[in-house]
């Protein structure tokens, strides 16, 4: 197992697969806005196919499979800058959306959502709103 210190300070890649059971959490963030767009999963396959496409990966954790973002709905997410945190298990993927939006769902005019976080939680009132709402 590498030190703590080792994988604060080195600059070797050195992601920690083996502690969350082969994946990492990957957030993906706007490069320009840095709005966060969503959250995914990678594994070592799937890490690797982002490198070698240019475009974001990931393991899907409900159909336990590897999937490209935009492979089906058109909406690619292109790597620009990969962040790795200093414990070198989770990632901040910071790319440039082509198409309608990240999320896989749609608003009520039929389009993807830009980003997955599209709702708050109402401390006050208890309950989610959706962002447009105010």
């Amino acid at each position: 197992m590498t030190a703590p210190t080792d994988l604060e300070e080195t600059r070797q890649l050195a992601l920690q697969f083996e502690k969350r059971g082969g994946i990492l959490p990957v957030i993906v963030q706007d490069h320009q806005s840095n709005e966060i767009l969503m959250l995914g999963y990678t594994n070592q396959e799937a890490f690797n196919l982002t490198l070698s496409v240019g475009k974001a990966a990931f393991w899907s954790t409900s159909r336990k499979r590897l999937w490209v973002k935009g492979e089906t709905s058109g909406n690619e997410l292109k790597i620009k800058e990969i962040l790795v945190d200093c414990d070198q298990d989770a990632l901040i993927y910071k790319v440039s959306l082509s198409g309608e939006g990240s999320c896989h769902t749609r608003n009520s005019a039929g389009k993807f959502r830009r980003s997955c976080f599209y709702r708050w939680y109402d401390k006050e009132r208890g309950e989610l709103k959706k962002k447009e709402e105010g």
